[in-house]
C-alpha cells in the first residue's frame, strides 16, 4: 500500500498544498502541532503501525519536516520507517530514501547524514549557550535553577506512549538495541527504562 501524510498545527490550516494525486494512495491527516512525535500523534501512530507489520511500502509527505519535531526527531523517524523496507518520499526536497531494489539511496543518505551533523552542531550549540547564560546568571546571583516539583516524575514518566512501547518490547524478550529501533528510541532512553522499572 502507497500512503500519503499530511500534518498541518491547527484544524483551520488547509491540508491542500500537502496533497497530491497517488493513485490508490491512503491519506492519513493530523491536525496537531509539530511538537509531537510523529508516533504520538493519532495518525501518525496508525500509520506507523502499518508500516510495522510490513502493510506500506510507499510513504510520500510533501516535506520531511511533516515527519517531526526537529531534525534528530525527523531523522530518526526516517530510519525508523525505512528499516521496514518502507520508502519515504519527499516531494518538496525531491528525496526518495530507497533506490529501486529496495536499498538505501546514497544521494538522500548523504543529504539525511549532512542534516543529522547540522542537527547535532546546532543543539551543542543551544546546550552551550545555555551553559553560558546560567554562567552569567550565577554571576549576578540572579540563577534560581528548577522550580520545585517541576521535574518529571517517575510515574508520569513511564506512563507516556514511547516509554510504554518501549516496556512493551522488553517484556517481549529484544535486546536494548532491538527495541530501540522498533520504538524509535535512543538506546540511553531505554537503558532509563530498565532501570526505572527493574526498581
Amino acid at each position: 500500500m502507497k500512503a500519503i501524510y499530511i500534518r498541518v498545527s491547527t484544524t483551520e490550516q488547509n491540508t491542500n498544498r500537502q496533497e497530491n494525486t497517488i493513485e490508490g494512495a491512503k491519506v492519513f491527516i493530523d491536525k496537531i502541532s509539530g511538537s509531537i512525535p510523529f508516533s504520538e500523534r493519532p495518525e501518525g501512530s496508525k500509520l506507523m503501525n502499518l508500516i510495522k507489520e510490513g502493510n506500506v511500502s510507499e510513504l510520500h509527505v510533501h516535506s520531511i519536516d511533516r515527519l517531526g519535531r526537529n531534525t534528530i526527531d525527523i531523522l530518526t523517524t526516517i530510519k525508523l520507517i525505512t528499516s521496514y523496507n518502507c520508502n519515504v518520499i519527499s516531494e518538496k526536497e525531491g528525496l526518495k530514501m530507497l533506490d529501486a531494489d529496495g536499498k538505501p539511496n546514497p544521494i538522500a543518505n548523504l543529504m539525511i547524514g549532512i542534516l543529522s551533523t547540522l542537527a547535532e552542531f546546532e543543539l551543542s550549540r543551544i546546550k552551550e549557550r545555555q551553559a553560558e547564560g546560567i554562567k552569567e546568571a550565577k554571576k549576578r546571583n540572579q540563577y534560581v535553577g528548577r522550580a520545585i516539583g517541576t521535574a518529571e516524575t517517575t510515574e508520569v514518566f513511564l506512563n507516556k506512549a514511547k516509554t510504554k512501547e518501549i516496556q512493551k518490547y522488553i517484556k517481549a524478550g529484544e535486546s536494548i538495541r532491538r527495541a530501540a529501533k522498533l520504538s524509535g528510541a535512543s538506546i540511553s532512553l531505554v537503558q532509563k527504562v530498565i532501570k526505572l522499572t527493574s526498581k
